[in-house]
């Protein structure tokens, strides 16, 4: 296997996520602190909370520390082996992705509680993420199962409905997006109301405003939320 230092794979190019453009809501503030922490760590919560951000926020974090670290989305490894996983307990940090995917093939879920062990070993920091609760995940390993189970687990809660104008507001800001608080409150009354989706039009609107050199109006929401 290559050495750990020249690793790259299609999903580990440089991205500027930032725990600082992560939207913290008051029931999340314990989830920034255990990241930055020093023990295993198990998020999980629904789809389009920001899971994914946070666990390439904390490789980010950890870059800026001069620690070694490598974000994998199991999703992404179709065409891999489990031999990816290889010797990565000599890094720092190991963050793992989508850890339900794994769930009833035998391979995988071997691969991966060799891994918690070696990092155990090595002292390797291990932060999975999951979309749903790790207690519920059928793993055909028991002793996977175990493992999981004395991770410190941490749930991810979805933006309040009564704050998604202020996270909006707060992303937009980070961007230097100009948007009116009218449109903002058409966009939420006419988009699905998770901050995935919402970040993703706001994305649309600043390219699409900036390819027409016209404002963000509600006409122009309509364009991107109705395609």
């Amino acid at each position: 296997m290559n050495k750990i230092e020249q690793l790259t794979f299609p999903w580990s190019k440089p991205n500027n996520s930032s725990f600082d453009d992560f939207y913290f809501e008051k029931n999340n503030f314990s989830i920034l602190d255990n990241l930055k922490g020093r023990e295993d760590l198990v998020i999980y919560g629904s789809s389009k909370v920001g899971k994914s951000f946070l666990l390439q926020s904390l490789c980010n974090y950890f870059s800026e520390a001069k620690k070694s670290s490598l974000y994998i989305p199991l999703k992404e490894l179709n065409n891999y082996g489990t031999g990816i996983l290889d010797d990565l307990e000599k890094l720092n940090l190991v963050c793992i992705d989508d850890l339900e995917l794994i769930a009833g093939v035998n391979k995988w879920e071997t691969a991966i509680f060799n891994l918690i062990n070696d990092c155990l070993l090595s002292n390797c920091r291990i932060v999975f993420c999951s979309n749903i609760n790790p207690s519920l995940i059928s793993f055909k390993l028991d002793d996977l199962f175990s493992r999981i189970q004395k991770i410190n687990q941490m749930e991810v809660h979805p933006v309040k409905s009564d704050n998604l104008t202020e996270a909006v507001r707060f992303f937009a800001d980070l961007r230097s997006i100009n948007i009116g608080d009218k449109e903002i409150a058409y966009l939420l009354n006419h988009s699905r109301r998770n901050m995935g989706d919402l970040v993703n039009h706001i994305n649309q609107l600043d390219k699409l405003s900036m390819q027409l050199k016209r404002k963000i109006t509600i006409p122009l929401i309509k364009k991107v939320t109705e395609n």
